[in-house]
C-alpha cells in the first residue's frame, strides 16, 4: 500500500459532546474529511483562507461548513465582518478534532517511515531566495539520481508544520525547539551591502540621501535591519519587502541599497558589494524533519545530499 494514499475519507470518527445551554447535542458520525474542513476554517479564520489551504473554492467550503453544522446540530462558528470565530461548541469540537488529527497523522508518518523504496513525494519548505539559489541545484541533482521521487518545494512565507505533515523537511533560520524534530545546522549564510553597479557608495556612519531597501515591518526585528539603520543612520527607507529576491531585483533597478545574502547578491546581475569595515550579521540555516520519518530512505537520501552540498567541510 502506498502510505501517501490512505483513504481517510472512509475513516468514521465520533466527536464527544456535552450538554450546552440546557440542550443535549446529538452525537453524529463524522468523516475525517469533515474534520479537516473544520480544522482549516478554525485555523485560518475565514472560508477563503481555509479553501486555499485545502485547495477548494470558497463556496465549496461554505457548503461543507453548513452541512457539518447541520450534521452536529449546532453552530460551530460566529460570523462577523472580521471573519469566523469559534463558538463554545466549536471550541469543544476543536479540542477533539486536534486529537483525532494528531493520531491520524502519526499513523501515516509511522507507516510512511517504514517504506523502503526511493519513490513517492517529498515536500520541502524554505525561503524564496534560498530555494532558488541554494536548494534548486541540489534538487536537480537528486532527481537525476532518483527519478521516482517527486520533490515539492514550497517557498512562501508561511510557517509549515512538521507535526501536521504539512512538510517533510523544513529549512529555516530559526532553530527547532520541538522534541519530536530531528534538526541540525545546515549552513551559515553571510550577508553584504549591495548597490546598483556603477552608482555612488554610501559612507558608513552617515548615509545621508541614501535610499534603503529593507525587510517589511513583520520582519523588522531581523538583525540585518537593525545593523543597517545603525550603519547608515541618516539614510531613508525607500521600499520594504519580505522577499530577498524582490529586494535584489529592486537593488539592480537602482531603487536603493540593500542588505542581501552573499550567494544571492553574487548571483544577481547588475549589482555590486560595498566594501565596509564591518559586515551585516550572518545567519545560520537549520534543517529539520519529524523523527518518525528518520528512516524514510528518500528523506534520508535527500537530507544527506543537502548536507553534503551545503554544509562546510
Amino acid at each position: 500500500m502506498n502510505p501517501f494514499v490512505f483513504d481517510w475519507q472512509s475513516l468514521k470518527m465520533h466527536v464527544r459532546h456535552s450538554i450546552l445551554h440546557g440542550g443535549h447535542m446529538s452525537v453524529a458520525p463524522l468523516e475525517w474529511s469533515d474534520l479537516r474542513v473544520f480544522l482549516a476554517i478554525a485555523r485560518e479564520g475565514s472560508l477563503g483562507g481555509a479553501g486555499r489551504r485545502l485547495r477548494q473554492s470558497q463556496p465549496t467550503m461554505g457548503r461543507r461548513l453548513r452541512a457539518l453544522e447541520e450534521a452536529v446540530g449546532t453552530t460551530l462558528f460566529q460570523r462577523s465582518t472580521s471573519g469566523l470565530s469559534l463558538t463554545d461548541e466549536g471550541e469543544l469540537m476543536l479540542r477533539h478534532a486536534e486529537v483525532i488529527e494528531a493520531e491520524a497523522i502519526a499513523l501515516a508518518r509511522e507507516l510512511t517511515g517504514r517504506s523502503g523504496s526511493l519513490e513517492g513525494m517529498l515536500r520541502l519548505t524554505c525561503s524564496d531566495w534560498f530555494g532558488r539559489i541554494m536548494v534548486a541545484p541540489v534538487i536537480a541533482e537528486f532527481t537525476r539520481l532518483n527519478p521516482a521521487v517527486v520533490v515539492e518545494i514550497l517557498t512562501d512565507a508561511r510557517v509549515y508544520s512538521l507535526a501536521r505533515r504539512e512538510a517533510d523537511l523544513v529549512i529555516r533560520i530559526a532553530g527547532f525547539d520541538e522534541p519530536e524534530v530531528v534538526a541540525r545546522k545546515l549552513t551559515t549564510v553571510h550577508y553584504g551591502v549591495y548597490v546598483r553597479r556603477g552608482t555612488w557608495k554610501p559612507v558608513a556612519g552617515d548615509g545621508a540621501g541614501c535610499p534603503l531597501i529593507v525587510m517589511d515591518t513583520a520582519f523588522g526585528a531581523m538583525p540585518d535591519v537593525a545593523w543597517l539603520m545603525r550603519t547608515f543612520p541618516n539614510a531613508h527607507i525607500a521600499v520594504r519587502s519580505n522577499s530577498r529576491d524582490v529586494q535584489a531585483q529592486l537593488c539592480a533597478l537602482g531603487v536603493g541599497l540593500a542588505v542581501l545574502p552573499v550567494p544571492l547578491g553574487e548571483a544577481t546581475a547588475g549589482i555590486e558589494r560595498v566594501a565596509l569595515d564591518s559586515d551585516p550579521p550572518s545567519r545560520d540555516n537549520w534543517l529539520g524533519f519529524h523523527r518518525d520519518l528518520r528512516r524514510l530512505p528518500r528523506l534520508r537520501a535527500f537530507a544527506d545530499l543537502l548536507v553534503e552540498r551545503l554544509s562546510p567541510a
